[in-house]
């Protein structure tokens, strides 16, 4: 199987995208935690048109991001690996058993708890990291698997984009969902009668991104929208579909995602840091992340292919599968972003960072070694 030039650049981004997020998260813990921590902490919260520079960034800039994974997931729905059903359900269910299973281990642990709107937290795959790790493994990981993952990342990540919608919203204001709803439909129109031009795309996806944030429902949404509102037609690079993902892939992957990394993962790390990993929710975000995401999606991934209602790429079988389930493993930014909307206690959330970031290395490095040594033995 033969990967497409969009879909190579796509892999080329997210794996150096992926060690540079290795990179910024290292180094801002040692900043948090260093004699200029005072200073660098402080730095993230300076207000900027009435809000930090934090919330400017998980509000404003990640709907930014939420719009190229929109443009991905259109891309692999159109054209891709979901555009066949038979190939499409394998990671589409892979990505359901990701979210459930990982979901309920977290509720058995927290059901009834203050934390129970920490459920989202372990749903989510790491698209940069997870590709980045895979990456690693040079030519021996079949093209197969990097398109799986990938299939398996953008539907998982669109899950999330859904709990986001569904469950973590404030207070309804209707009129500011009926006026971004309303700008969304009249793009939708404007993409009916073709027009390609993209100036009235962004004039109107900054105005929807400007209505949701005052709505309730997270303005990152709009990111998602704009992404199916803007002109696909045949998918080739003169379309305003793919100039906008070519356009968007350096910024998200070497500032936008850096400038999250940086902002949300400065976690002062007290002397009795280790207690908050026997928490209840630090306990449903790890066992969630490490167990509940490989098992969820193995289990899924067997039931559909058990019913004939999907079959495995070649290349693709139940031992790599359970690499690639290890590797789904990998929350840290959508993890980290639905922390952010599930607590609002300063110590719960660096608790549940700390828990997400830790999760995320185990089951990283598993999913490694494992991919390593079953792909080595695999080809010999």
């Amino acid at each position: 199987m033969k990967l497409t030039s969009v879909f190579k650049r796509f892999f080329e981004s997210e794996q150096s995208a992926g060690l540079i997020l290795v990179f910024c998260t290292i180094f801002s813990l040692m900043l948090a935690n260093s004699l200029r921590a005072h200073s660098y902490l402080n730095m993230w919260m300076l207000p900027v048109a009435g809000n930090s520079i934090t919330h400017w960034i998980n509000d404003g800039l990640m709907a930014i991001f939420f719009l190229l994974i929109g443009l991905e997931l259109k891309r692999e729905i159109y054209i891709g690996e979901l555009s066949q059903p038979k190939h499409a359900l394998l990671p589409v269910f892979a990505a359901l058993g990701g979210i459930l299973v990982p979901a309920g281990i977290y509720t058995l642990f927290n059901w009834g708890t203050p934390y129970s709107a920490g459920a989202g937290i372990p749903m989510a795959t790491d698209i940069a990291f997870s590709l980045g790790i895979l990456s690693l493994l040079g030519n021996k990981v079949p093209p197969t698997l990097k398109v799986f993952l990938a299939a398996l990342a953008i539907t998982d990540d669109l899950g999330a984009i859904l709990v986001i919608a569904f469950f973590y919203t404030g207070t309804l204001s209707w009129f500011y969902l009926a006026a971004s709803l309303g700008i969304f439909f009249l793009l939708l129109l404007l993409n009916k009668l073709r027009v390609n031009l993209f100036l009235p795309y962004l004039i109107g996806g900054i105005a929807m991104w400007y209505f949701m944030l005052h709505s309730g429902v997270h303005a990152t949404i709009t990111g998602v929208l704009l992404a199916f509102a803007l002109p696909f037609g045949n998918g080739n690079k003169q379309t305003l579909s793919f100039k906008t993902e070519k356009a968007l892939h350096f910024p998200v992957s070497y500032f936008i995602l850096p400038l999250f990394a940086l902002a949300n993962t400065a976690i002062p790390i007290t002397q009795d840091w280790h207690t908050t990993l026997t928490e209840s929710y630090s306990l449903g975000i790890a066992l969630g992340l490490i167990i509940g995401k490989p098992l969820g999606i193995i289990l899924f991934s067997y039931l559909v292919t058990y019913m004939g209602l999907a079959s495995f790429s070649r290349g693709l079988n139940f031992k790599n599968l359970l690499g690639i389930g290890m590797l789904g493993g990998i929350g840290f930014t959508m993890s980290i972003f639905i922390c952010l909307l599930a607590f609002k206690d300063p110590e719960v959330i660096n608790g549940a960072k700390i828990s997400i970031l830790l999760a995320s290395f185990i089951i990283g490095l598993t999913g490694f070694l494992y991919l390593k040594f079953t792909l080595h033995t695999q080809k010999k």
